[in-house]
Parts: C-alpha cells; structure tokens; sequence
C-alpha cells in the first residue's frame, strides 16, 4: 500500500512541477491523469518496490553522482584515444558478470555501462551482461566490479534480519 502512496506523490508533484499551470480547469485534468495513472498501474500489477524505489532514492542520487564522475573520465579517455594521429582502439566483446539480484538493479548496472563512454551492454541474460567495449583492455574481468558492487547498493533490495 505504501507503494501506491508514493506512486501518487511522485506523479502529483511532477505534474504540479512541469504543468506550470494552477487553474481549476487544469487540476482537475492533473486529477484525472493521475487517476488513471495510478488505476492502470494497478490493473497491470507493477505497484512493487522495483517500480516504486522512493525509499531508495537518496542511494540512487549518490550513485548517480558517483556514475557521473565516472562518465567524465571515460570521456577523457575516448577523447585521447580518438584525437592521436594513430587510431588508439582495440574492440572487444566481452561477458561480465554481476552481482545484482533485481531486474532494477541488473538494468541500472546495464545502463550505466551503456552511459560509460566506451561500452555499450548488448544483452543481459541471468547474472551476465554482454558488453562491446571499445578497449579491451578498460574491460578486464574486474573492470566492472565497483560499478556492479554500487549498482547492487542503490537499486537491490535491503533484505531485512
């Protein structure tokens, strides 16, 4: 029930934030979207805690703010390689596993690979992520293994004792 509940917050107040408008011709549309936001939500099943991670969300803003870092210096990496006289690439493809037990988290650890300039995650199957990387050597085995560990704390369940 909790989940419904900051379902409905969440879309009230992104409405009222990018509607702009406080007419009552225009809350009642915000009304009646929300209704059938939530209400379709319902009907579909996906009122959970992967849908609704607001619990998590102070994780989520430092991971992004960890992932952020790391795109930054990704980016200064494929910059070098790309601006040498000599193509400085070595492509590979490679399978790296994960930690990750959630769909939520396994997509958040996938997409941040694909956000890391240089990799881009091609098929996620089980606990492994096939990802092209465009040196093989920046995709080693352990390559991986911090973004994986971070994804798994700001998006996995919290198992309670």
């Amino acid at each position: 029930m909790s989940y419904l509940f900051g379902l409905i917050t969440v879309l009230v107040l992104l409405w009222l934030g990018l509607s702009g408008h406080y007419t009552s011709l225009m809350l009642s549309f915000g009304v009646v979207a929300v209704f059938l936001s939530v209400l379709l939500a319902f009907r579909m099943r996906v009122l959970d805690r992967d849908s609704s991670p607001y619990d998590r969300l102070p994780k989520i803003i430092t991971y992004w703010g960890w992932l952020l870092v790391e795109i930054v210096k990704a980016n200064w990496i494929v910059i070098k390689a790309c601006l040498r006289a000599e193509l400085d690439i070595n492509p590979a493809v490679v399978t790296v596993s994960t930690k990750c037990e959630s769909d939520l988290a396994r997509t958040t650890f996938a997409n941040s690979i694909t956000l890391t300039p240089g990799t881009v995650s091609m098929a996620i199957e089980g606990h492994s992520i096939l990802v092209h990387a465009l040196n093989a050597e920046d995709a080693e085995a352990n390559a991986f293994e911090e973004m994986d560990r971070r994804a798994k704390w700001a998006t996995d369940r919290v198992e309670k004792a």
